[in-house]
């Protein structure tokens, strides 16, 4: 005989009264660990950068703030600046004039006599300007007048110094300065030249500023 509560009895639950068979029973996969996006090594999200652990003494870094660069060491020097350069020496050189030209002499001396041969001429000019608007040609002759009496006459001192020949007077010790200052100077430079051939000339020392 069979035992009837081997076979399946009929459900009411399925069409036709057939039982259906039931499910099998869900596996649940293994749950991994959550691990953190510095641990893992790699970006927890597309464009995010992986982040590194935090030195020991550190601040964590909060999320969306910019790495901060290490800055200079107290040794060194800050980056882009540029050390200055040592001061360079005062050169000196010693050096000798042993010759000196003869013809440029001449045409230096020349033209330095015929300036203060200029100056002389409008000096003497000015002078006697100033002289006669101060009056003091007046105060000469009234003094002469007195010390010669009135025998003498009258004495005026612009009839013997008048301008012209104050003028003329002036020129004429222009004129022989200039020559005489042009052929003083050719004979020094000559004398020069052999007194430094005997000697050595004089010394110069020229220093950089």
């Amino acid at each position: 005989m069979s035992n009837s509560d081997s076979f399946p009895k009929p459900s009411s639950n399925g069409p036709g009264g057939m039982r259906q068979p039931a499910a099998a029973p869900r596996v649940n996969a293994p749950v991994r660990p959550p691990q953190s996006p510095a641990a893992a090594g790699a970006p927890s999200a597309p464009g995010q950068t992986a982040q590194r652990p935090p030195a020991p003494g550190q601040r964590p870094q909060m999320p969306g703030q910019r790495p901060a660069t290490p800055g200079p060491r107290p040794g060194q020097g800050a980056p882009g600046l540029v050390k200055p350069a040592p001061k360079a020496k005062v050169r000196r050189a010693r050096l000798l004039v042993s010759k000196v030209d003869p013809w440029s002499v001449l045409k230096m001396a020349f033209l330095l006599s015929v300036a203060l041969g200029i100056v002389t001429v409008v000096a003497a000019i000015v002078l006697w300007t100033v002289l006669d608007l101060t009056g003091i040609f007046d105060q000469v002759d009234s003094l002469l007048g007195t010390l010669a009496g009135s025998e003498g006459g009258g004495f005026e001192l612009k009839k013997v110094a008048s301008l012209g020949q104050v003028a003329s007077f002036a020129t004429i010790i222009a004129v022989v300065n200039v020559v005489l200052l042009t052929a003083l100077s050719m004979l020094s430079a000559v004398l020069y030249n052999i007194s430094a051939t005997l000697v050595g000339g004089i010394g110069v020392t020229l220093t950089d500023d």
